[in-house]
C-alpha cells in the first residue's frame, strides 16, 4: 500500500499543554511547553506526511490535551476500529470524541470490557508485511486486553512486556518498518519479550538503537514504504537506515517530547497491510487462591510483585479481609501471562508461597518418567521449604524428605511421594512435572505466647534487636530440646575458633545440647590447631598477637591428624585433649566437614567429594529441630537450602549479608543475629548455666 492509498488521522495541537503528569517525561514541564513552537513542530510533522500520504483530522476538544496524541485514540484494522480504554483518568474524556468520530466514518467501534485498559496503537503495532500484532503491556495497556484484540481483529497477538517506565508505550521504544526490519531498543523490554522478538525478526533485520538514539524517540517513528519520519536521529542511526535502503527524514518534535511523544505518537495510521491467513494466539490463563494473614505477613505484596516480575498480570477477582488479628483473608486471583511456559513459572512460585487452584480446576499431578539417570524432565517441578502433598489418583499424598531445590518422585501404586535431589533421579521413576495437582502446606496463624515463658522469635534480621534477648529465647529452646530428647544440630565456621567462641561450643557440646556438627575443612583446623598450639592461624588467642613461626601452625596440625589417620584416633590415643572435635569424638556426637577448592591438607575427615558431603550433611540434618549457625555464609547457606519449613534456624553472623540470604528462605521460623559470634556464644553458655542454676 503506497502514496495517497495509505491513510493517517491527526488532531491539531490547539489545547496541547503539560497540564499533568502522567509519565516520567511530563515531570518538571508542567506548563513550561510553547503552543506556539508545539503548532510549528505538529505543522512540520504534517507537511512531511502529507506529501506521502492522506492525513485526515479529528477536531480537538477543549480540557484534553493530549488528544493530539491520535495514536491513543484507537487500533485500526480494516473496516474495525478498537477504541482505546485510557489507564488514566486524565486521558479518559477523550474516549468519547474518538469513539463519535469513527463512527461518523462508518468504522465498525469495538470495546474492551470495562477495567481492562487498552491505549491504541501506541500498545499495538502491526507487523510491517501484516502477520501479526505486536501489542505492550506492563504501564498502561493490560496484558487482558491482547486476547481480545485476537477476538476483534483476527490477528495473531505478540505480547511483549515493558520494563522501562521511561517507555511507557510500545511505540516509544518499538517501530516496525516496511520489508520485515524492525527498529527497537532491547533494554525496554524483559528477556522473555526479547526471545519473543529474535524469533520473529532475523538477525539482519534488527535494527537495534542506543540509549541516546532512545531518548530522543528514534522508534517512535512514523514509517511509509521505505520513508522513516522521525524527531531525530544519530548520524550513525541515520547511516544504518540508509544502508538498508531506508530514507530518513528528521523533524523537530522537541515540545511534544516534553510529553512523552513523538512522531508515531501524533499520527494514527488507518490503514494497515493483511495477510490472507492470519492465525490466533491466546495468552494463558488461570485462577488461583490465597488464604491466610495475607495483609499483616505482606503476603499479598509479595505475591503481586511475584506475578508483575514474571512477566504475568492479575486482576483480583475477590478479596475478602479479615477484620481481626486472628482472622484470616481470601483472596481469588486471575492470572494472565503471554505463554504457557510463563504462566506456569508465576504459578510454581505462587504455590511456593501457599496459592491453591479452586477445587473445581484440581487435576492430578502430571507424571514424567525419567528416561536417564541423574536427569530430570525439563518440565520437572522444583520444591522449597515447605510440606508439599501431591494429587494422585484423586488423592493429596504428603511427599516425604521434604527439602528445598528438589524434585517429586511418585509410585503412583503405592501411593507414594518422596523429595530427592535431581541428581539421584533414575531410569523409570516417574517425576511430577508442571503446577497441576501440587499444593504447598505453610504454618497457620500462631496462637498467643504471651503467657508462656518464651515463644522463638519472629523471623527477620536486625543488627539492633538487643543480643541477650536473643540469646535467652535461643537457650529456652536448646534446654527444651535437651529436656525432651530432640535433636539440635549447630553449623560453624573458623570465625567461632578465631573470636574465642571455640571453648564455648566445646561446653555446648559436652553438655548434651547438640546432636551434630556440620562445618568445613577450616573449623576442625583452627580448632586443634588451639588444643595443640594455643593459636589459630598463628594468632595467640590468649593476647591475641602473632606467633613467631605460627603461621606453620595449622600445616603441622594437618600432618599431625593426617599421621593418625583420623581426628578420632588422635583422641583414642591421647594426643588430642581439648576442643570442639575432641568433644565431639568424646561425647559420640558425630561431625561431618565438607571440603573446598582452598583447603591446606585436608584432614583425613573432611570429605572432598562434595556430591558426598552434601549427603552427610543431609544425614544429619535428618530430625533436626533446630539448626544455630555460626559464621559460616556457605556452609550455612548449604543447609539452609537443605532443610525443610518447621526447623527453627538461627544464624549469627556479624556481617548482616549472611543472615539477610538466609531470611530470604522465607522460613518464619528462622532468624538472623547480627553480632560477634565469639560474644554470641559466651552470652548463650552464661544464660544456659544461669537456666541450668549452674555458675559460670
Amino acid at each position: 500500500m503506497t502514496g495517497t492509498e495509505l491513510r493517517y488521522l491527526m488532531c491539531k495541537p490547539t489545547h496541547y499543554e503539560v497540564d499533568y503528569i502522567i509519565n516520567p517525561w511530563m515531570e518538571g514541564n508542567v506548563h513550561r511547553s510553547s503552543r506556539e513552537l508545539a503548532e510549528q513542530q505538529w505543522q512540520g510533522l504534517y507537511t512531511v506526511l502529507s506529501e506521502i500520504a492522506d492525513v485526515q483530522l479529528v477536531e480537538p476538544a477543549l480540557g484534553w490535551p493530549d488528544m493530539v496524541f491520535t495514536a491513543n485514540a484507537g487500533l485500526v484494522l480494516d473496516n474495525n476500529v478498537v477504541i482505546s480504554r485510557f489507564f488514566h483518568p486524565e486521558r479518559q474524556g477523550e474516549e468519547p470524541f474518538f469513539g463519535a468520530w469513527f463512527g461518523s466514518q462508518g468504522y465498525t467501534v469495538c470495546e474492551m470490557p470495562s477495567k481492562i485498559a487498552f491505549e491504541g496503537a501506541g500498545d499495538a503495532l502491526f507487523d510491517r508485511e501484516g502477520r501479526w500484532l505486536w501489542a505492550g503491556y506492563g504501564f498502561r495497556s493490560s496484558l487482558e486486553s491482547h486476547p481480545y484484540l485476537a477476538k476483534y481483529l483476527d490477528v495473531e497477538v505478540l505480547s511483549l512486556r515493558l520494563v522501562d517506565n521511561r517507555f511507557y508505550h510500545l511505540d516509544t521504544c518499538f517501530c516496525p518498518l516496511t520489508d520485515g526490519y524492525l527498529l527497537y531498543y532491547p533494554p525496554a523490554f524483559d528477556e522473555a519479550s526479547n526471545r519473543v522478538i529474535e524469533s520473529r525478526v532475523s538477525p539482519e533485520k534488527r535494527l537495534v538503537i542506543g540509549e541516546v538514539d532512545a531518548v530522543n524517540f528514534a522508534c517512535n517513528a512514523v514509517n511509509v514504504g521505505r520513508t522513516v519520519i522521525v524527531n531525530q536521529v544519530t548520524a550513525a542511526l541515520a547511516s544504518r537506515f540508509e544502508s538498508c535502503g531506508f530514507t530518513v527524514r528528521q523533524t523537530p518534535l522537541t515540545e511534544f517530547l516534553k510529553a512523552g511523544g513523538a512522531a508515531k505518537c501524533l499520527t494514527l495510521r488507518l490503514t494497515e497491510p493483511r495477510t490472507t491467513e492470519l492465525s490466533q494466539i491466546k495468552v494463558s490463563t488461570r485462577t488461583v487462591e490465597l488464604q491466610g494473614h495475607l495483609l499483616d505477613t505482606a503476603l499479598m505484596t509479595e505475591v503481586i510483585d511475584l506475578v508483575l516480575k514474571g512477566g504475568a498480570s492479575f486482576e483480583i477477582q475477590a478479596f475478602e479481609v479479615g477484620l481481626r488479628r486472628q482472622d484470616t483473608s481470601y483472596a481469588r486471583l486471575l492470572v494472565t501471562a503471554p505463554t504457557v511456559e510463563t504462566l506456569e513459572s508465576v504459578l510454581s512460585q505462587l504455590i511456593d508461597r501457599g496459592a491453591l487452584l479452586p477445587d473445581d480446576a484440581i487435576l492430578d499431578a502430571e507424571l514424567q518418567v525419567v528416561t536417564r539417570n541423574g536427569v530430570a524432565p525439563q518440565e520437572f517441578y522444583v520444591t522449597n521449604i515447605y510440606p508439599t502433598e501431591v494429587r494422585i489418583g484423586g488423592q493429596w499424598i504428603a511427599v516425604s524428605k521434604q527439602r528445598m531445590d528438589g524434585v517429586v518422585v511418585v509410585d503412583p501404586l503405592a501411593k507414594t511421594a518422596r523429595c530427592t535431589l535431581m541428581r539421584d533421579v533414575q531410569v523409570g521413576d516417574q517425576v511430577v512435572c508442571g503446577v497441576d495437582g501440587i499444593r504447598t502446606i505453610h504454618q497457620k496463624a500462631q496462637p498467643d505466647h504471651s503467657k508462656e515463658e518464651f515463644s522463638f522469635m519472629a523471623s527477620g534480621v536486625s543488627s539492633e534487636r538487643r543480643v541477650e534477648l536473643v540469646v535467652e529465647q535461643v537457650a529456652w529452646q536448646l534446654r527444651r530440646l535437651r529436656e525432651q530428647g530432640g535433636k539440635a544440630v549447630v553449623v560453624a565456621g573458623p570465625v567461632v575458633i578465631h573470636t574465642g567462641g571455640g571453648v564455648h561450643l566445646a561446653a555446648l557440646i559436652r553438655e548434651g545440647y547438640f546432636q551434630a556438627l556440620l562445618g568445613g575443612n577450616a573449623i576442625a583446623v583452627h580448632d586443634i590447631e588451639q588444643a595443640f598450639h594455643g593459636t589459630s592461624l598463628g594468632v595467640d588467642l590468649q593476647r591475641g598477637v602473632t606467633i613467631q613461626g605460627g603461621h606453620r601452625h595449622h600445616l603441622k596440625t594437618i600432618n599431625l591428624i593426617r599421621s593418625y589417620g583420623s581426628i578420632a584416633e588422635t583422641v583414642h590415643q591421647g594426643v588430642l585433649r581439648s576442643g570442639v572435635l575432641y568433644e565431639c569424638v568424646k561425647g559420640g556426637v558425630p561431625f561431618s566437614l565438607a571440603g573446598s577448592i582452598r583447603d591446606d591438607g585436608p584432614l583425613p575427615d573432611t570429605e572432598m567429594d562434595l556430591v558426598k558431603a552434601q549427603t552427610a550433611y543431609a544425614q544429619l540434618l535428618e530430625g533436626a529441630e533446630m539448626i544455630i549457625m555460626l559464621s559460616s555464609m556457605l556452609h550455612s547457606i548449604g543447609v539452609g537450602n537443605m532443610t525443610r519449613a518447621g526447623v527453627k534456624l538461627v544464624c549469627v553472623d556479624i556481617n548482616p549479608a549472611v543472615v539477610t540470604k538466609l531470611a530470604d528462605r522465607g522460613s518464619i521460623e528462622s532468624t538472623g543475629v547480627v553480632t560477634d559470634v565469639g560474644l554470641f556464644l559466651s552470652l548463650l553458655v552464661r544464660q544456659l548455666h544461669h537456666l541450668d542454676g549452674a555458675t559460670c
